[in-house]
C-alpha cells in the first residue's frame, strides 16, 4: 500500500517516520519531496579514461570521487555523472520502505537518476546518483526540490531491518567496497 499525504502526516506526528529538517511543504499527495544539500561528489579529475576502477579495492573507491561542500550552486557538465545528497535525514520504521525517483521537471531538462530503494530501518540522508544526459550544462542550487520519495507499507514488520554500511550516512557518501 502506498501512503497518502494524510498517512504521512500521521506517521510524522507519531514520530514513527522521522524527517529532519522537516517542512510541511515537502509533503505531496502521495509522497515527500527531497531537497538538494550543498555538496557534490565529482569524479576525480586526476583519473584518466584509462583508469580502471576495481570496486573491490578500497584505494580505488577512496580516489574515485572528490567531494566538495558548501556549494552555492552545482554545475553539471554535459554527459557528467555526480553524487548528490538530500538535506533531509530520514529514519524509517520497521514496516516502511521508500522508492526515490527524480522529479519529472529535472528529467525533462535531461537529468537521469536511477531509482533508489530505502529499506525498512534505514537512517540517514540519501545519496543520489545523477547523470546529465543533455548537450548543455545544468545549474542546480541547494535547497531545490529535486527528488521524490514514495512510501509503501510492508505486509508485516521486517525481521532484519537495514544495518548496512550506508546506515547513518550524512551528505554525499562514496560507494562502498564490494567484497
Amino acid at each position: 500500500m502506498i501512503l497518502s499525504d494524510f498517512d504521512l502526516e500521521n506517521l510524522l506526528k507519531e514520530k514513527r517516520l522521522v524527517i529532519k529538517p522537516f517542512n510541511k511543504e515537502i509533503i505531496r499527495e502521495n509522497g515527500v519531496d527531497l531537497r538538494l544539500a550543498d555538496e557534490v561528489g565529482y569524479h576525480n579529475p586526476m583519473l584518466s579514461e584509462d583508469f580502471v576502477v576495481d570496486p573491490s579495492k578500497k584505494e580505488d573507491i577512496e580516489n574515485e570521487y572528490i567531494v566538495e561542500k558548501n556549494k552555492k550552486e552545482i554545475i553539471l557538465q554535459p554527459k557528467q555523472q555526480v553524487l548528490l545528497s538530500t538535506i533531509e535525514y530520514l529514519k524509517m520504521p520497521d514496516n516502511l520502505i521508500g522508492f526515490v525517483e527524480l522529479r519529472s521537471t529535472w528529467a525533462r531538462h535531461g537529468l537521469i537518476m536511477p531509482p533508489t530503494i530505502i529499506d525498512a530501518g534505514f537512517e540517514g540522508t540519501i545519496t543520489l546518483e545523477v547523470y546529465n544526459a543533455s548537450i548543455y550544462k545544468i545549474k542546480l542550487r541547494p535547497k531545490l526540490r529535486f527528488a521524490h520519495i514514495i512510501f509503501a507499507v510492508t505486509m508485516n514488520k521486517v525481521k532484519k531491518t537495514y544495518k548496512g554500511s550506508y546506515s547513518g550516512q550524512k551528505g554525499v557518501f562514496k560507494p562502498k567496497v564490494i567484497k
